[in-house]
């Protein structure tokens, strides 16, 4: 009886494991900006920008959604620094 799969003797199917990593940063930059517009922009904004950078950088497929994340993390910061100047503060509440 055998338990587990033989092992094929032709080439073994590898997985680009790093394409996608890279598409999932695209993805989750894409979320955290969105997500940031409304909420905690100032960490998620931030972190989109370097998520989208990171995507772009290994060569994802999902370019657009990337750059998507990347340019919601700079309104993310620039929602934040708007609202920082209507209120003098540091943070912002309606």
């Amino acid at each position: 009886m055998q338990l587990t799969a033989p092992a094929s003797s032709t080439t073994t199917a590898v997985k680009p494991t790093g394409r996608r990593d890279a598409d999932g940063m695209a993805v989750a930059s894409f979320i955290l900006g969105l997500v940031g517009l409304l909420v905690l922009n100032v960490f998620l904004g931030p972190i989109a920008i370097a998520l989208a950078g990171a995507a772009l950088w290994r060569g994802t497929a999902r370019r657009g959604r990337a750059f998507l994340g990347l340019g919601l993390g700079i309104a993310d910061l620039l929602v934040l620094v708007a609202f920082m100047q209507l209120d003098s503060t540091v943070s912002w509440s309606f």
